[in-house]
């Protein structure tokens, strides 16, 4: 049977959709034991030492001038969980949530974040037996991380909140007692160390960049399709055009088009460049390496921070055993993941644009080069793809919308405390909606090219 082991520091995006789509099974690194056991044991000398730590003897945000006493820690940090409990709108989906469980173990896994072993074995439990939380989409400003969401996850770990068990929508308690699962109790530091992080808008945005690949493949395929049924040229992608301007996207993208084009029915027969029947093409079929290329260079760096997140320690204060120390930092802010995920969502705004554009070409009797209007030998009886193209032209719009940048926008939080934060879980669904309606365009492109070569074909 596949498993996937967590470690702190080696998983992939790859490994994340095999749990979250295919429930791959999830072991913990037998190191990782030992490591947070020293963890632990650091945060009990803390606590016999009486120290003031924001999170283990504080309150919280601007809460955090108030110091709690030893004999209320556990009330501390089951508190802190359910007040966190604010999330809104419709739950995430069953993929995305244990893909949540699932980095959220491997923060855990990391040993900076105080946490007994029991805390990630049971999460682990969870995930393994398809315990999945009820998490609410919206609540999260992206920092400090994504904290009403991780609330609604670490809820269900302590006995509280909603799951989805075996199909049913239940009580967090009944869910765990039906799994046989024990609810945690939680200690000094460890209801902070759950909600804050930035795990919702990585685990939704490695979720993105799966299908924004995936529909970047299929582009280029639509591109050569389409290029075919137009009568085009293949000129422009041959390797000296890209030689003096060598953008990796673009070099990949010529290149994957030639292969592509390898072997070709149609283009062999316009003979050399100098005869060919028509100069040049549009630009949706002569600049296919650039536009596409500029969109797989966005998604490449999309994929350079989400492998720096799935495998970072992201709350805060983080625990330094070795080094005697407890910072109070920021590395849960999710300003990079969002950026990265405003950028991909960028990327496959004119990726499905430059793709509508092409399949208006093929549909158009003034652009086809003889097809017939709208891709249908009876028009006026039959309306052929013209609603396809409709259909296409309005996902294109409204990606237009979507593209805007969250990761520019910030509003103040906790009477200041918090002032400036990342909208990295928008931008995390922002890029999940763009990444689908993309798909979907690519798919009627896909399908009109598909009509238009069997015409060519006779």
């Amino acid at each position: 049977m596949r498993k996937v082991i967590i470690d702190g520091n080696s998983l992939t995006p790859e490994r994340v959709a095999e749990v979250a789509l295919n429930r791959t099974r999830v072991e913990i690194a037998p190191e990782v034991h030992e490591r947070l056991a020293a963890g632990r044991a650091y945060i009990g000398r803390l606590l016999a030492q009486h120290a003031v730590v924001y999170g283990i003897t504080t309150g919280f945000g601007k809460f955090s001038e108030v110091e709690i006493g030893s004999a209320e820690s556990l009330e501390l940090q089951r508190n802190l969980v359910l007040s966190h409990c604010c999330g809104l709108g419709d739950p995430l989906s069953a993929g995305c949530t244990r893909a949540v469980m699932l980095l959220r173990a491997n923060v855990l896994a990391k040993g900076f974040s105080g946490v007994r072993p029991v805390v990630l074995e049971t999460l682990v439990q969870l995930l393994n037996q398809d315990v999945l939380p009820v998490i609410p989409a919206k609540g999260s400003v992206g920092a400090s991380g994504d904290l009403a969401p991780l609330a609604h996850l670490t809820a269900v770990l302590i006995g509280e909140g909603e799951a989805v068990y075996e199909g049913g929508r239940m009580p967090g308690a009944r869910a765990l007692a039906a799994a046989g699962v024990m609810p945690v109790t939680l200690e000094a530091k460890e209801g902070l160390a759950l909600i804050n992080g930035t795990q919702v808008m990585t685990a939704q945005g490695v979720l993105a960049l799966r299908l924004a690949e995936l529909t970047a493949k299929a582009a280029d395929i639509a591109g050569a399709m389409s290029l075919e049924a137009l009568r085009g040229t293949d000129a422009p992608y041959r390797p000296l055009t890209h030689r003096v301007r060598p953008h990796p996207g673009q070099q990949a993208a010529a290149r994957n088009m030639l292969a592509l084009l390898a072997g070709s029915e149609v283009l062999p027969s316009h003979g050399s460049v100098a005869s060919d029947h028509k100069v040049q093409d549009s630009y949706s079929l002569r600049c296919i390496p650039q536009v596409h290329g500029a969109a797989k260079d966005a998604l490449a760096f999309a994929r350079q921070v989400l492998e720096v997140e799935i495998n970072s320690a992201t709350d805060n204060p983080l625990i330094f055993a070795d080094e005697d120390q407890v910072i109070s930092g920021g590395n849960f802010h999710g300003q990079p993941v969002a950026q990265a995920l405003d950028l991909a969502a960028i990327g496959l705004t004119y990726l499905a644009g430059i793709s509508e554009r092409r399949m208006e070409c093929m549909l158009d009797p003034a652009t086809s080069d003889h097809l017939p209007p709208f891709l249908t030998l009876k028009g006026g009886l039959n309306s052929g793809l013209m609603i396809a193209q409709v259909a296409a032209a309005a996902l294109v719009s409204e990606n237009k919308v979507l593209a805007h940048p969250a990761c520019v926008d910030s509003i103040p939080t906790s009477a200041n405390k918090e002032d400036y934060v990342s909208m990295g879980a928008h931008a995390a669904r922002k890029a999940m909606e763009v990444a689908e309606n993309a798909c979907r365009v690519v798919a009627i492109e896909l399908l009109c090219a598909a009509q238009a070569l069997e015409f060519r074909r006779g």
